[in-house]
């Protein structure tokens, strides 16, 4: 599988409802402009170990990828905001991958601290 071909990807936490609520609304406004995966799908793990390295903990927050950088949490908020709003069309539609929906996280604390953890983790990796 070559990556290139299915940026850009939104990698989210399938385990958590919030996150999954928001890979929702990410699809529902994106379409299938991005591909949308879960951190502990398969496809999700095939894409990260290309990315991260081995003993790198990516989980922490969601990511954004693009051609050139691997966005997480705070950082890929205004890109993936910006892909979203172009509405590009894709010049090979990507197969359609079911969102998982998690029941983990549903309390409103855990909303609070989800979005706190979203807003102080950052995090840019340059991709070769």
């Amino acid at each position: 599988m070559d990556i290139r071909e299915l940026l850009p990807i939104l990698i989210y936490d399938d385990s958590c409802y919030h996150c999954s609520k928001f890979a929702g609304i990410v699809k529902s406004i994106a379409g299938k402009n991005i591909l949308i995966v879960g951190h502990y799908t398969d496809i999700g793990k095939e894409i990260k170990s290309r990315i991260f390295q081995k003993d790198y903990d990516s989980t922490r927050m969601f990511w954004f990828v693009t051609d050139r950088v691997a966005y997480g949490g705070r950082a890929g908020v205004l890109p993936l905001l910006l892909s979203v709003l172009k509405h590009k069309s894709r010049k090979t539609p990507l197969k359609d991958v079911p969102l998982i929906h998690g029941n983990d996280c549903k309390s409103a604390r855990s909303f609070f601290i989800r979005t706190k953890t979203l807003l102080s983790n950052s995090q840019k990796i340059p991709l070769k």
